[in-house]
């Protein structure tokens, strides 16, 4: 019976991060509608449990695989932008956050240091802050 299931499984995608997270997402639909019950909600929980296994079964490895990259990129922009936030909680107390007037870069400097000169370090544009 596994050597049958092997067989079939041979050529297709099988699953991945963006499969792990479909299949987490319509499980957290499913419960959410045991509480709701939501005809709606029942519809996109069904919609992406079908994705999972159309993309689990497909023989379309180029395209399923450009799918995944395309989801971790748009994850790791995500979990940088948190990660940047929760840095900066963390430094409120010593630091002052601004946006570079020229490139929009994020810049900090020391905390109660009075007026200075801030040369950004992506650009070099040089302009005052008080911090």
């Amino acid at each position: 019976m596994r050597e049958r299931f092997y067989r079939f499984m041979a050529g297709r995608y099988g699953t991945d991060q963006l499969n792990r997270f479909l299949s987490i997402a319509a499980m957290a639909a499913v419960v959410l509608n045991l509480f709701l019950r939501s005809p709606l909600l029942w519809i996109v929980s069904v919609a992406l449990l079908i994705a999972v296994y159309f993309r689990t079964f497909s023989r379309n490895l180029q395209r399923r695989r450009a799918e995944n990259e395309k989801y971790l990129g748009t994850k790791k922009r995500v979990t940088d932008w948190f990660g940047t936030l929760r840095d900066r909680w963390k430094m409120r107390k010593d630091y002052v956050f601004f946006r570079c007037p020229s490139c929009h870069a994020m810049l900090r400097v020391p905390r109660g240091k009075g007026r200075l000169r801030v040369t950004c370090r992506k650009c070099g544009a040089a302009f005052e802050r008080r911090s």
